[in-house]
């Protein structure tokens, strides 16, 4: 859900067509979690028919600027209020997340932290407490469910050190110098031609 979300915040901060959505989410994310272009269109379409975001303006280059509803707008607001429910995902949901909401202007990312903090808080003394309920509390298959309960709370203890660390790095910046405002210089189509190095050129050319 991070790409949804994130697109979706990016377009509370102003109508935006494809490419410049994707350069948006590539700034905010330290181009961490690559998207192509068919991607985000695939899941403006998505957003419209679910009524969170409408086309708007054509510009004359013909880039279509979508912009968000207000459903759209009470969909990231609940968005950055709830904590992450994790999943399997191989991407990092929570730490794409405080990427993007420390990037937008007026939001207050403190509140956001704290509230991961809490429900990480929570998930981790739930496991702390939990009891084995298989029949041979000393066999192999307790072995294997503790080691899997051990991993979710050691990696419960690390996300909580991690949203710490996160809290004390944010305050050492001033919140006017946090925020990106929506870039005034539109990407461009394609990616940018690559240079040959000089030898190269040169051998190409005999």
């Amino acid at each position: 859900m991070s790409v949804r979300q994130s697109l979706l915040a990016i377009l509370d901060q102003g109508p935006c067509y494809g490419y410049q959505l994707r350069n948006e989410f590539d700034r905010r994310t330290g181009s961490t979690w690559p998207l192509n272009v068919g991607q985000i269109y695939n899941t403006l379409e998505r957003l419209e028919r679910d009524g969170l975001v409408g086309r708007g303006d054509t510009d004359e280059h013909g880039h279509v600027y979508w912009q968000i509803t207000d459903a759209g707008s009470a969909e990231v607001a609940s968005w950055l209020s709830s904590p992450v429910v994790r999943s399997g995902a191989t991407r990092d949901e929570l730490a794409i997340k405080l990427a993007v909401a420390a990037t937008l202007p007026g939001v207050d990312v403190a509140a956001v932290i704290q509230a991961q903090r809490t429900a990480s808080l929570e998930q981790m003394q739930s496991l702390q407490r939990a009891q084995y309920a298989g029949a041979d509390p000393d066999g192999p298959q307790e072995l294997a469910w503790s080691l899997v309960v051990d991993s979710m709370i050691f990696a419960a203890e690390a996300e909580v050190r991690w949203l710490d660390h996160t809290e004390q790095r944010l305050t050492r910046h001033p919140r006017h110098a946090m925020g990106l405002e929506l870039a005034t210089e539109h990407p461009k189509k394609g990616r940018p031609t690559l240079s040959r190095p000089k030898a190269q050129v040169a051998t190409a050319d005999r």
